[in-house]
């Protein structure tokens, strides 16, 4: 057991949960004293103590259901034959309601069983969806006789043999018939259906950790938290849950700015008014004198990219900076693909998340002229149409993955804008290892803007605060 928490403990800091050695004991204090019969209890005092924030819950339980499965191989009273998916199908083993089965397999057993599977979506039975999506991956995903460093189990395999997501129809049909609307029939069975897929997900991948090890399962097969999660491989639905999470950190960064400003009131040391007052008492006691501060905030202009999946890095980082835009003396951004259009005016204070970024993908077509990324073009147009936004006081922030399609970079003129404004960053959401590959040209510019590897909304709140 010991063991097997430290493990946990060990998964859950590589995934990008932050859990320190004083949680690690509260852990083990509060297992202490409880009683382990219960698994839901297990799982809620590992929750309690190591969790902090609900963008950390999914994989939090992920990770627990690999190191603390609720099931062995095909749970309670399994066959030896087709009910674990080791057998050559022609064996007999009980099913999920415990009734014996003699094919794994065939038009007749996927009948039963999607009938079965209707039913318990239909009631919303937790524990029967549970029991469905084990005997699912063991019947319809067993994948035996596979080569050395393959997985003997796939949720794909089992999913496209089931097709749970042609149910919905019929799953929406008795919703109809309980009186609910059309539209909350649709959200209703989409979600049970979902949330089926994912019982099937879980599944396959306990297995394949009873074969490889869970922690082979948590390094290749488990998505990080939301926070850590890389802008260019989010699927939709996290795209949603990080637009959601962008005000929340923006609120955190400026509580922090506020505090450390708070703490930093005093300028540097004046060193001779310091030594003139200390002359009258011989130096004892020293009392030192600093001069005044005088603070500055940032005039800061942004320059991004909005082509392909680059643009979600781009919205996230725009986002987060006009959340933060008080921190700011003033705020520019332009967008381009190949053509510069400035977007200011559509973070207007108090707009709507959802309607700024509506704007922001309605106005896409103003960067474009040809649709082919050209980052020299778009530099030059900037110098040349908009030179009165940068100025001695200003900084300039540039997000993209610096790949411009073999054309000219313009590096001279990104040099002259540089060299007569304040500061500049380049942000790239790309991982360091694929700068200079192809048509990147990140060296290039990184040797005239200094360029940041920004991939996650961890690494784009620490730039940001470093910034401010």
């Amino acid at each position: 057991m010991l063991d097997r928490h430290i493990a946990f403990l060990e998964a859950l800091r590589s995934a990008g949960l932050s859990v320190s050695l004083a949680e690690d004991l509260d852990a083990i204090a509060a297992l202490s004293a409880l009683e382990w019969g219960s698994r839901q209890t297990v799982h809620a005092a590992y929750a309690a103590t190591l969790v902090k924030k609900q963008s950390q819950r999914p994989t939090f339980d992920a990770l627990f259901d690999l190191y603390f499965p609720r099931m062995v191989g095909s749970g309670a009273g399994a066959a030896t034959g087709s009910g674990d998916g080791t057998g050559d199908g022609e064996g007999d083993g009980p099913d999920a309601a415990g009734q014996q089965f003699t094919v794994r397999d065939g038009a007749e057993a996927l009948r039963d069983f999607r009938e079965r599977l209707a039913e318990a979506l239909a009631a919303d039975d937790r524990q029967a969806l549970g029991d469905l999506a084990a005997e699912m991956v063991a019947r319809f995903g067993a994948m035996p006789g596979r080569g050395p460093g393959l997985s003997s189990w796939s949720a794909y395999t089992a999913l496209q043999r089931v097709a749970p997501n042609d149910l919905v129809d019929r799953l929406v049909a008795g919703l109809l018939a309980e009186g609910r609307t059309e539209e909350e029939a649709e959200r209703t069975a989409g979600r049970r259906v979902g949330g089926f897929t994912r019982l099937v997900e879980d599944d396959a991948r306990r297995r394949i950790a009873e074969e490889k090890g869970p922690e082979h399962v948590a390094n290749v097969a488990l998505r990080p938290s939301i926070d850590r999660l890389d802008f260019l491989s989010a699927r939709r639905t996290d795209l949603e849950q990080m637009r959601r999470e962008i005000y929340p950190l923006a609120r955190r960064l400026a509580a922090r700015l506020t505090k450390e400003q708070h703490a930093q009131r005093r300028g540097p040391l004046d060193f001779r008014r310091t030594v003139r007052a200390s002359i009258s008492t011989g130096g004892v006691p020293l009392t030192t004198h600093h001069r005044p501060k005088r603070p500055h905030r940032t005039e800061l202009v942004v320059l991004c990219d909005v082509s392909g999946s680059v643009a979600n890095f781009a919205q996230f980082t725009l986002l987060l900076v006009f959340a933060l835009r008080d921190q700011f003396q003033k705020v520019r951004a332009f967008t381009f693909i190949d053509h510069v259009h400035e977007v200011t005016e559509h973070f207007r204070p108090g707009a709507d998340v959802v309607d700024v970024m509506a704007d922001l993908a309605a106005s896409t077509s103003h960067a474009a002229l040809w649709g082919r990324t050209n980052y020299g073009r778009a530099i030059t147009k900037l110098a040349e149409n908009h030179a009165d936004a940068l100025g001695p006081k200003s900084s300039l922030l540039i997000l993209g993955d610096a790949r411009s399609n073999y054309s000219d970079l313009a590096l001279d003129t990104l040099g002259e804008l540089v060299g007569g404004i304040r500061n500049a960053w380049w942000l790239n959401p790309e991982h360091r290892r694929h700068w200079d590959n192809g048509d990147s040209a990140a060296s290039r510019y990184g040797a005239v803007v200094p360029m940041v590897e920004c991939r996650n909304l961890t690494q784009l709140g620490e730039f940001v605060h470093d910034i401010l």
